[in-house]
């Protein structure tokens, strides 16, 4: 084998993992969250139909390797997470709601006891893996902000069940004394 062919193979690779850290480090950028998980014990056709099944909520889960994500990545991986990628990592990428990819994240977890939940980076915090699934329990956005809704609504419409009551109360006991007079 000639020295300038292995030299090209060498740099041809080097720039292939460069054009991935660069990709990596946009869409951690550009994510509002981030889960990384040991997908070990999932087979192709799982982990493609998880692929497929997070996509149209605008997230993507990626496999690379370690130092590659840990490049990209850069100060958003703390020293106490950075033991984290040792073992095979997988990498969810949120980039709209959150909360429904982290469903079909917990609802294969649930299926399968796979993969395991290392930690996640939620707009710019480091949660656990219980954390996740706790969250992942959250009811979508539109019902949440129903919810909230109704509690800011709540004072509003008892204030009004009250004055209701007293001017429903006043009117009885006028007719009451209407009616005694009669």
């Amino acid at each position: 084998m000639d020295r300038t062919e292995n030299t090209t193979n060498v740099s041809q690779n080097r720039l292939k993992k460069e054009a991935l850290v660069k990709e990596y480090t946009e869409k951690a950028n550009t994510a509002k969250g981030l889960v990384f998980a040991n997908y070990q014990g999932l087979t192709h056709q799982q982990l493609e139909g998880f692929k497929n099944a997070v996509r149209p909520m605008d997230a993507e889960f990626i496999v690379a390797k370690n130092t590659l994500l840990l490049r990209a990545l850069g100060d958003k991986v703390t020293d106490e997470t950075k033991g984290n990628f040792e073992q095979p990592t997988g990498a969810l990428f949120l980039q709209q709601d959150i909360i429904e990819p982290l469903k079909e994240l917990a609802k294969l977890v649930k299926e399968l006891g796979i993969p395991q939940i290392k930690f996640g980076i939620i707009d710019g915090k480091t949660v656990t893996g219980e954390d996740v699934i706790k969250l992942s329990k959250l009811p979508p956005l539109p019902v949440l902000q129903a919810q909230l809704l109704g509690q800011m609504l709540s004072p509003i419409s008892g204030l009004h069940r009250a004055l209701r009551w007293n001017l429903q109360s006043l009117v009885m006991t006028l007719k009451a004394i209407s009616d005694k007079k009669q």
